[in-house]
């Protein structure tokens, strides 16, 4: 009898938890996705002047990436630090690289 009910307890656990990772995967589906639309807003209508729109999609579109590692390819759980930290690595390259030919550019 106990042995059901231990069982009970871990279902109903793994249901809850499975019904939150599902919450928080389509909240930030639907961030996502207003930010797409705020984007393409900003770049159709000339409300926004050009100097503020590019700063403004760069953001967004960090947001986004931050929003697919972490919720979509699951970076946050357990397991999963080996990925991270290749992709956080070639992230610290690229920026480097990047950070590299614009001061040979403009030396």
């Amino acid at each position: 009898m106990t042995e059901n009910t231990t069982s009970n307890k871990i279902n109903s656990y793994q249901k809850q938890e499975n019904k939150d990772e599902m919450k928080k995967q389509i909240i930030s589906f639907v961030l996502m996705i207003a930010f797409t639309v705020i984007a393409f807003a900003a770049v159709g209508t000339e409300f926004l002047d050009g100097m503020f729109v590019v700063p403004l999609l760069f953001v967004m579109a960090v947001v986004q990436v931050i929003f697919q590692f972490f919720y979509f390819m699951h970076l946050k759980d357990k397991g999963h630090q080996i990925a991270a930290g290749i992709i956080f690595g070639g992230f610290w390259v690229t920026f480097l690289v990047i950070l590299a030919l614009g001061v040979i550019t403009w030396w």
